[in-house]
């Protein structure tokens, strides 16, 4: 078995590759609207495309990682991905619209199901060395996406062509996915938990009595058990607004910069960049956060900084100021997703089915998302348009006791 700071280093890598593969695509939405002739609305209603295919995918993403294990599972739905930016890119590059549709939604059952297997993995990893570290993995991600928008810029700028640039962006991301899942461990959740460890007993979630060994449900069974967890649906909210915080700065930053301000595509990439910046800042520093003060006061205080971040972007006027606000966006979306999926996993034998569920409710921020920013941009434009964004980020501070860890959870501050 890879020990786990291998694992860990591999999964690291595994979510960099989807973090740069889709802030390579992000990255060009500005030239994709262009090659499209699109407008606001409709721009909205294609990035739909992509949620259709996560959010029917992900419901199943427990099953298939229980079945064939995180590794296989990552490594199919990584090409599944990359197929999906290949056909998007052909479809740009053509003017064709159901081509670009199409290809979204490959994109997204592959981000979708690639997202909630390596979330697992990650799970299984921070149990395996007893400490919060997800939010490090998250950070794997956005600096992935750094480095696709920051890479995005110089090829806007050079008004390369949108099929060149993901295509070979996809290939890069795959060939990491490929060397990446070979240490990654063989059992999703076996491993990270020592034989003979009552884990029911710490769940208050599912009303064992303390102590109790109670063997989980698996498959279907075990999936809609977790469906029917109050502790699980709350989580999943929490999930659901820093989702929606973060996907809709990656879907429309970029956009309600070049838009916003009249300024170039690459001044958007620009502002794409501050925001998945300030946000890999923000998990890279998350672990020692956490670790001191405990997961609520964090989110606590992501939400407030993301309040204040979306406030600051939407009304001022002027553009440096504008991205001192989507720099403080960044810091608050930054935490809510790992630990969401964290608290999710703090029993690693019922994790699968839990991830699963929680990951459902998220993606539907990315279901609902785009096409209402969209709506709402063709009346507002983008930037008072971000400001939808305060309603669920007051559902999620709502919800926020929910992600309080449980007895079972690795070394995290109660």
């Amino acid at each position: 078995m890879p020990t786990a700071h291998a694992a860990a280093r591999a999964v690291f890598v595994v979510f960099a590759a989807s973090g740069f593969a889709f802030a390579s695509w992000a990255s060009r939405l500005p030239a994709v609207r262009d090659g499209l002739s699109f407008s606001e609305q409709e721009m909205g209603l294609l990035l739909l495309t992509g949620s259709i295919g996560s959010v029917a995918a992900i419901p199943l993403s427990g099953l298939v990682a229980e079945r064939f294990g995180t590794a296989r599972t990552v490594l199919a739905f990584a090409g599944v991905l990359v197929a999906g930016l290949a056909v998007a890119g052909y479809g740009v590059a053509a003017g064709e619209h159901l081509a670009v549709r199409l290809g979204l939604i490959l994109f997204g059952v592959g981000a979708g199901v690639w997202d909630a297997a390596m979330n697992l993995e990650g799970a299984a990893v921070e149990q395996r060395l007893g400490r919060a570290v997800m939010p490090i993995f998250h950070a794997g991600f956005s600096f992935g996406t750094v480095v696709g928008a920051g890479i995005g810029i110089p090829v806007a700028n050079a008004h390369i062509p949108v099929v060149w640039h993901i295509v070979a962006a996809g290939a890069v991301a795959l060939l990491s996915v490929v060397i990446a899942v070979r240490y990654f461990s063989p059992s999703v959740v076996s491993a990270a938990v020592p034989h003979g460890v009552a884990t029911a007993g710490a769940g208050s979630a599912d009303g064992a009595d303390p102590g109790e060994v109670t063997p989980p449900a698996s498959g279907l069974a075990g999936l809609l058990a977790a469906w029917r967890e109050p502790r699980t649906l709350a989580i999943g909210l929490v999930v659901l607004g820093a989702a929606l915080t973060e996907g809709v700065a990656n879907d429309w930053v970029g956009l309600a910069v070049v838009d916003g301000f009249g300024t170039s595509d690459g001044m958007g990439a620009v502002g794409l960049a501050v925001f998945l910046t300030a946000m890999t800042t923000a998990r890279l520093a998350g672990t020692r956060a956490i670790d001191r003060f405990g997961r609520v006061p964090v989110l606590v205080l992501s939400a407030a900084l993301a309040f204040v971040g979306v406030l600051t972007f939407s009304l001022v006027p002027v553009l440096w100021l504008a991205l001192v606000g989507v720099g403080l966006w960044g810091l608050g979306a930054a935490m809510g997703f790992p630990m969401g999926m964290s608290a999710a996993s703090d029993e690693p034998k019922r994790a699968a089915m839990r991830v699963a569920a929680v990951s459902t409710i998220a993606y539907t921020a990315f279901f609902v998302g785009p096409p209402l920013i969209g709506f709402v941009a063709d009346a507002t434009g983008y930037r008072l348009a971000v400001l939808v964004l305060l309603v669920p980020m007051a559902l999620g501070l709502a919800m926020a006791r929910s992600v309080r860890p449980l007895p079972t959870a690795a070394g995290v501050k109660r």
